[in-house]
């Protein structure tokens, strides 16, 4: 990422929280996996969730996403309480979710994978069929918005760069009416441009007035373009802080284990 990079930050102080999730609680046996997790995003705002190996990441995406029902607490959409059945309803209500293999089939053109399935039709009943131009002309469009100009609509999404397939995977989901979009790591296995590139993406689609739950244990990375984070450790919140409430050091430290961290750092004389 560039020393001249910026990005827009919301207002996390207004608006209705899309999603709130209180008192979340997830068992899996005798496994306490959440542990009274509460948090909400709200239009507009990139909340990000920060937290090591083990934190509860994953689960806490699972549950938001409809793949688990919590054991206890309470799951508010739109400020009314909602029980998601599965992922297939959260995503119609508006909850999205980009996982880290992204979902998508590198020989395959650009615009079947940003499609997968949801295709535009022309003709009727049995004579329907995709209308590839109308697809075509649609990815060129969604992806020019995203700051992504392709060679063609046809070009192979394997031959993009990392940074450009969680773009389509971003892209894909605003355009399918994504209220919130959960980011899992999106930035973990990318280079420094790619990285500078997603970041800018989540900067647009925040514009756009979409919620971004951006999954992350890069804390330079959440700070380039969060509005709030919240740390999670050991399935458990460890606070909430809105930008400029907290320092980079203040939050590197609670993510890593806080007085854990120093007294390593000590006996290693300060290399880490």
């Amino acid at each position: 990422m560039t020393a001249d990079t910026t990005f827009h930050h919301g207002d996390p102080a207004t608006g209705v929280p899309i999603v709130e999730m209180r008192n979340i609680e997830k068992h899996f046996g005798n496994v306490i996996a959440l542990a009274g997790v509460s948090f909400d995003i709200r239009p507009g705002e990139c909340h990000c969730l920060l937290g090591d190996n083990g934190a509860g990441k994953s689960t806490f995406i699972k549950t938001m996403s409809g793949v688990h029902k919590p054991t206890k607490g309470e799951i508010l959409f739109e400020g009314r309480p909602m029980s998601f059945a599965s992922p297939r309803d959260a995503m119609e209500a508006g909850i999205a979710t980009v996982f880290q293999d992204l979902a998508m089939i590198p020989l395959m053109s650009v615009t079947r994978n940003f499609f997968m399935g949801r295709e535009p039709k022309k003709g009727k009943g049995l004579f329907a069929r995709m209308d590839l131009g109308a697809a075509n002309e649609i990815c060129v469009e969604e992806m020019r918005k995203m700051g992504i100009n392709l060679r063609g609509p046809d070009q192979a999404v394997g031959t993009l760069s990392g940074g450009e397939r969680q773009t389509v995977a971003i892209a894909r989901a605003v355009y399918f009416g994504a209220k919130v979009l959960i980011l899992d790591e999106p930035t973990s296995a990318l280079g420094v441009r790619q990285t500078s590139n997603v970041l800018a993406t989540i900067d647009r689609v925040r514009k756009q007035g979409v919620g971004v739950v951006f999954i992350s244990h890069n804390v330079r990375h959440a700070l380039a373009v969060g509005d709030r984070f919240t740390v999670l450790n050991r399935g458990k919140t460890l606070g909430t802080a809105t930008r400029g409430e907290i320092t980079p050091e203040a939050l590197q430290d609670l993510m890593a284990g806080g007085q854990e961290l120093a007294q390593l750092e000590g006996s290693l004389e300060g290399t880490i």
